[in-house]
């Protein structure tokens, strides 16, 4: 058993160990104990720096999912006006508009509506053509980070008449 540790470095041992070489396992089992009580300062440094990669990575895709987030609701608010505008030319008696511009601000920016409507020249499987049908054409413009951005939603239209 170790006793204590001299200021030069020698193990006291247990004086009833008799033979030298157990005398001399003992002394490197006791070596090794004194040796595994603490950690390294070389095993604390790569214990932090494995934590803060760890951190950095999980900060990183939190923001990415931020960003995500933000990008979906963007899209979603502009799906949104689009679909209220194909709701307002389909319940408006009357021909759409030719053409129309409007400009929406929303949370994210200024939306640019552009309508376009066009005869649908369509005709039926024995020639007739279909009168009263129109292509309305809806597309979205924004810019979202200085790139500009567009959707557009296509859709028929009748109106007898």
């Amino acid at each position: 058993k170790m006793k204590s540790i001299l200021d030069v470095g020698c193990w006291i041992l247990d004086p009833g160990i008799k033979n030298q070489e157990s005398r001399i396992q003992h002394r490197a089992a006791a070596k090794r104990a004194y040796l595994r009580k603490g950690f390294a300062l070389y095993e604390v440094v790569l214990g932090v720096i494995i934590f803060v990669v760890g951190v950095l990575a999980l900060g990183r895709s939190v923001e990415n999912c931020l960003n995500a987030s933000a990008l979906n609701a963007e899209e979603d608010r502009v799906r949104q006006i689009l679909s209220n505008r194909m709701a307002e030319i389909q319940a408006t008696p009357g021909p759409p508009d030719t053409a129309k511009q409007t400009t929406i601000d929303t949370g994210y920016g200024a939306v640019k509506l552009v309508q376009k409507s066009v005869p649908a020249q369509l005709t039926e499987a024995d020639g007739t053509d279909l009168i009263g049908v129109r292509v309305v054409t809806i597309t979205a413009r924004w810019t979202r980070g200085g790139v500009a951005q567009s959707r557009s939603l296509e859709f028929y239209v009748y109106r007898a008449g």
